[in-house]
């Protein structure tokens, strides 16, 4: 659990170095979205069809994972 903390708080970090530069630079990601010929909107768009896209797969999944998870786990033999 640690690890992924840790993990997060680095990305978090570089994220803020990172953009710190770009605005020093007098860079904006509304400028280097329609450097690649984006919107903001396009962007937003795209997420929302990923997200109605993953969602109901990942429950859909989660309903055989979990369960077979659980019986692997309370049939395991036990740590000493």
């Amino acid at each position: 659990m640690f690890r992924l903390i840790s993990t997060f708080i680095k990305i978090a970090i570089a994220s803020l170095i990172t953009g710190a530069i770009l605005t020093r630079l007098d860079l904006s990601a509304e400028e280097i979205l329609l450097e690649l010929g984006l919107t903001p909107e396009t962007v937003m768009v795209w997420v929302d069809e990923g997200m109605r896209w993953a969602v109901p797969n990942i429950l859909l999944g989660s309903m055989v994972i979990i369960p077979v998870w659980l019986v692997v786990y309370l049939f395991r033999p036990p740590r000493s």
